[in-house]
């Protein structure tokens, strides 16, 4: 499939889930076997070279791709998640949005000291929750080496939160 048949299973919702966000929603993109796997490759081409230890996926459409991207690059999966959701002992990490605050954690033993990591969520908009989940990984000892996207919404130059960190989407808005 080409990123063109792709970005057209990418449905737009206008004001979801407030007045005047356009939501963009991946189920038609997910319903398709052949765009699952077309997606997965098209994200997995781009880190066929390198050594991957652990996919993180942030909660929770993140964890869709994230887990197909690990198995594709024979990795470990480590879900990141919003507060209260995971047992044990965890690292939780604090950060501002543009009305408030948010919070997301990370079980501390779930990634070796200096494992070779990749972040994985389904869109990069203003970069909030991913820059977070670049401090939260490196607190517990990871190595993010790339953060990668099914889809980015440049207008919100969210890239420009994850400074020089290799950042990879496959489509564009």
């Amino acid at each position: 499939m080409t990123k063109q048949s792709l970005k057209e299973l990418i449905r737009d919702v206008p004001d979801f889930p407030k007045d005047g966000i356009v939501f963009k929603d991946i189920s038609p993109l997910l319903a398709s076997a052949k765009a699952r796997t077309a997606m997965t490759a098209a994200i997995v081409s781009h880190y066929k070279d390198q050594t991957i230890d652990v996919v993180v996926g942030i909660e929770a459409r993140g964890f869709l791709f994230g887990t197909l991207i690990a198995n594709a690059l024979n990795a470990s999966f480590v879900m990141l998640r919003k507060p209260g959701k995971l047992p044990g002992s965890i690292e939780k990490f604090s950060y501002d949005l543009e009305y408030g605050t948010d919070s997301i954690e990370i079980q501390k033993d779930s990634i070796p000291k200096g494992s070779k990591v990749l972040l994985h969520d389904d869109v990069l908009a203003t970069g909030g929750t991913a820059g977070a989940a670049v401090k939260l990984i490196n607190s517990i000892g990871g190595e993010i080496i790339g953060a990668n996207f099914i889809m980015e919404l440049d207008f919100l130059k969210g890239k420009e939160q994850l400074g020089e960190l290799d950042v990879f989407s496959v489509l564009h808005y």
